[in-house]
């Protein structure tokens, strides 16, 4: 692990769950327990965004998700010029929700990154606190 510049996310109260998954290697998301509703959310919150129950769960998520959207970013923020260009994206979670996040083992060109390509979540470890989930494709496909 090489020390970063980069801006690091930090856990709240809402998001411990989340990057302690992180950490284990696991991709864990929210349902609401609500028979009514039993809606699969992301980013993390306290209640239901769809019914606002309290009445909520985590689970380990299957890891797998399609890509939605992306942009190749070739002027990067500090600390990121040696990623550029990186494709920043937005991937369908396979139980619903959506979420960004960083494509990786994967040409950063729009020919190899495919609208509605099959990925698979992977987690890149920052130091021992955080692990960043990213996607590849699935299968190791390139």
């Amino acid at each position: 692990m090489a020390e970063t510049r980069k801006p690091l996310p930090k856990a709240t109260p809402e998001t411990q769950e989340f990057w302690d998954g992180t950490r284990a290697g696991e991709l864990r998301i929210q349902r609401c327990l609500d028979p009514q509703c039993r809606h699969v959310y992301f980013p993390p919150r306290p209640f239901c965004p769809k019914c606002a129950s309290p009445d909520v769960e985590w689970f380990r998520a299957s890891g797998r998700a399609t890509l939605y959207s992306y942009v190749i970013n070739h002027r990067p923020a500090p600390g990121f010029e040696e990623d550029a260009p990186y494709a920043i994206a937005v991937v369908q979670l396979e139980e619903g929700p959506r979420m960004m996040t960083n494509l990786v083992d994967v040409e950063q060109t729009p020919e190899a990154l495919q609208l509605d390509m099959p990925l698979e979540v992977t987690f890149e470890k920052v130091n021992d606190e955080i692990s960043l989930p990213k996607f590849r494709p699935a299968g190791g496909a390139r």
